[in-house]
């Protein structure tokens, strides 16, 4: 199994959609409820054998991605580790994203 990190840049996205469900909602529980989701998504990811997600070398040479509940999970391998990256509205302009944004 492996160990799971969240980047910085992983954990502002987890606060931005805590937020804005939230907002949209009206319910702080329902905010948490998902991001949790989103979490317990990325411990599956980390916790399952073989490579997972799609290659995205347009992106950055060692980024994958997982498609999730209308969001997108950007991580990669490291040795013995699963980095998520980022997570975003599965409507953004990634590349853009990832163009401005290298990580």
């Amino acid at each position: 199994m492996r160990r799971l990190v969240l980047l910085d840049s992983a954990l502002a996205d987890f606060t931005g959609i805590l937020t804005f469900i939230t907002r949209e909602s009206g319910s702080l529980a329902i905010g948490r409820g998902f991001v949790g989701v989103l979490q317990g998504q990325c411990r599956k990811l980390a916790a399952l054998p073989g490579t997972l997600g799609r290659a995205r070398p347009e992106l950055h040479p060692d980024i994958r991605s997982f498609a999730f509940k209308g969001y997108v999970i950007f991580f990669r391998y490291r040795p013995d580790t699963l980095e998520v990256v980022n997570v975003l509205e599965g409507h953004r302009d990634v590349t853009a994203h990832f163009r401005d944004d290298t990580p």
